[in-house]
């Protein structure tokens, strides 16, 4: 069955990761980057999780903390979550994670178990705020992981800037333009191959200038 592929906005809310380990850790570096309140259980936790979670890491000084819970997994730590990521390599554990959040209707993800998760997580290529993700169902994770690397060849850190540049000009479309389907048009051209090379060879100030001449034109011939 196809699945409906969205980006979910986490910030302020509660997610839950079962297992203290490397893939914990990297599950929880992830999703601390979202501003989520993260919550970690586990009867053992590793000093790199630790680490994660303080915002001690290198270069993660400014992360929001976690809470961590050091114990033996409890329905009860389910709480109200948004999302459980169950990431322990007991597999009869895992399952009753994934049966508890079925109960409460809480979305679920065991890691590495296709057949046990409500979502899957994509390979995403991220620059500032453009994001890319490479689904696979569940199939392959690494097939999506070999698309990732090819694709954080073709999109570079300024096409990033280039979105950072057509949401400035996004609100000056608005105001000049009553009607929705010519905002549409002047957006799509802006945001196009020959407008984007202009952007790169001119830089932002000169595109800003020759974008808004591009709208003012649009719309005096109306």
């Amino acid at each position: 069955m196809v699945k409906y592929p969205i980006f979910l906005d986490l910030n302020g809310r509660r997610v839950v990761i079962i297992g203290g380990g490397n893939v914990a850790t990297r599950k929880a570096e992830t999703i601390l980057g979202t501003g989520a309140r993260l919550i970690v259980v586990a009867p053992r936790l590793d000093e790199m999780l630790r680490k994660v979670c303080s915002g001690t890491k290198a270069g993660s000084a400014g992360s929001p903390q976690a809470e961590l819970i050091e114990s033996k997994y409890s329905k009860d730590y389910l709480g109200r979550a948004t999302l459980v990521i169950a990431a322990t390599n007991d597999e009869a554990l895992n399952k009753q994670i994934y049966k508890d959040c079925q109960e409460l209707e809480i979305l679920c993800n065991v890691v590495d178990s296709p057949g046990l998760c409500d979502f899957y997580v994509p390979a995403v290529v991220q620059r500032g705020d453009l994001q890319i993700a490479i689904g696979t169902d569940g199939k392959s994770p690494a097939y999506a992981g070999h698309l990732r690397k090819k694709l954080e060849n073709i999109f570079t850190e300024k096409h990033g800037e280039f979105l950072t540049q057509l949401d400035a000009i996004r609100g000056f479309v608005i105001e000049k333009t009553a009607d929705a389907s010519q905002r549409k048009a002047i957006m799509g051209q802006l945001a196009g191959d020959e407008s984007f090379e202009y952007f790169l060879q001119n830089g932002p100030e000169q595109w800003r200038k020759r974008a808004e001449e591009q709208v003012k034109s649009h719309t005096s011939g109306m």
